[in-house]
């Protein structure tokens, strides 16, 4: 599925050099805490067994997979997660088609990449890459790994901060992590058609964007306002008009359910193979929520504060579906991207059983 205004022959990916994106995220990334060889070695362990007693257990629960074989999870440094991250954001956005030149004159995106070049681009990629990198305890990235054919990382340094932090135990904290990405990892291969799904729409979106930024630049006023006043909204969603507004909110319902779903997990295995699951969720929670005035700035508009809400409801949505209609029952939003909840029924789940389930 491609943008309907992107023309034939127009240029396809984003204008970066995604290479040097890593080796600048690589160069900027703060290191992690100190550890022994031992509290390292250690650390990786736990990662990697709780990956694999993880998924069992998610699998036993939510019915889904249940045949498929277990992969290995690949436990890594912040550099490491910068490499994969980038390798994973240029095959998703490998379809991108940029708009080209129109009766003559390029338009505002064509002439924007011409005069702020690739390596400038792979520059500001890399310093953002390295800030995420701090905050990521793992991923299942569906479009990295060998072959692009997805990998689940777990991010290793990032884990023992969290820990540390909080107090809490470690084995217990490491499994409670990976239920949670192989949750992830558990829809995108349990569910044969959403890998394509979510690249066709992230592909539709990136390759219009250029009405969205023109519109925020002439409502920038508007823009700033909201910002400063929401926090349940990034900078992303508010520059775009009405077209790729549209396919945006199907992006946010999706996410929102992915998270959600993996949230309702954790909590539904916590109690029975985690003990201070209770301890972990409210002392995590908490923390999500912290940071000093410029880290909540940084959260604001790359949208990691709207996403804090989107663990909120979506874990509520799924909560309140499967109380009503069953794991079986929820297991239905699987069926079809027609299936998916709509943005407005990620806070009226009764609203999605009734379209779905009649």
């Amino acid at each position: 599925m491609q943008a309907e205004h992107a023309e034939q022959g127009a240029p396809t990916g984003l204008p970066v050099r995604w290479g040097l994106a890593a080796t600048t995220g690589s160069r900027l990334v703060p290191p992690g805490p100190a550890v022994s060889a031992d509290e390292a070695a250690a650390e990786v362990r736990r990662l990697t067994e709780g990956a694999r007693r993880g998924e069992g257990h998610v699998r036993e629960l939510t019915g889904l997979g249940v045949d498929l074989p277990v992969p290995e999870a690949a436990v890594v440094d912040r550099p490491g997660w910068i490499a994969s991250a980038t390798q994973g954001i240029a095959e998703l956005t490998s379809g991108v088609r940029l708009p080209t030149a129109r009766a003559g004159r390029p338009g505002a995106l064509a002439r924007a990449a011409s005069e702020v070049t690739s390596s400038v681009a792979a520059a500001q990629m890399g310093g953002l890459l390295a800030f995420l990198s701090t905050k990521v305890l793992g991923q299942y990235d569906p479009f990295a790994g060998p072959a692009q054919a997805g990998h689940l990382l777990l991010v290793a340094p990032n884990v023992t901060a969290a820990r540390e932090a909080l107090d809490v135990d470690a084995d217990d904290f490491a499994l409670w992590v990976c239920v949670h990405e192989a949750t992830h990892r558990l829809q995108f291969t349990a569910v044969p058609w959403l890998r394509d799904h979510f690249r066709a729409e992230v592909t539709s979106f990136a390759s219009g964007m250029e009405s969205g930024v023109t519109t925020a630049v002439e409502r920038l006023p508007e823009v700033v306002k909201a910002l400063r006043s929401r926090t349940d909204v990034s900078l992303l969603e508010l520059i775009q008009g009405p077209e790729q507004g549209a396919i945006l909110d199907r992006l946010l319902a999706l996410t929102t359910l992915l998270e959600g779903h993996a949230e309702h997990v954790m909590d539904e295995v916590g109690p029975t193979v985690v003990p201070s699951v209770e301890v972990i969720r409210r002392r995590f929670s908490a923390r999500r929520r912290g940071g000093g005035p410029v880290d909540r700035l940084l959260r604001v508009l790359l949208g990691v504060q709207a996403k804090i809400q989107q663990y909120e409801q979506g874990r509520v949505f799924v909560d309140e579906v499967v109380a009503t209609v069953g794991m079986e029952g929820f297991n239905a939003v699987w069926t079809s991207p027609e299936t998916l909840p709509r943005r407005a029924e990620i806070t009226e789940p009764a609203a999605w059983v009734r379209r779905v389930h009649g």
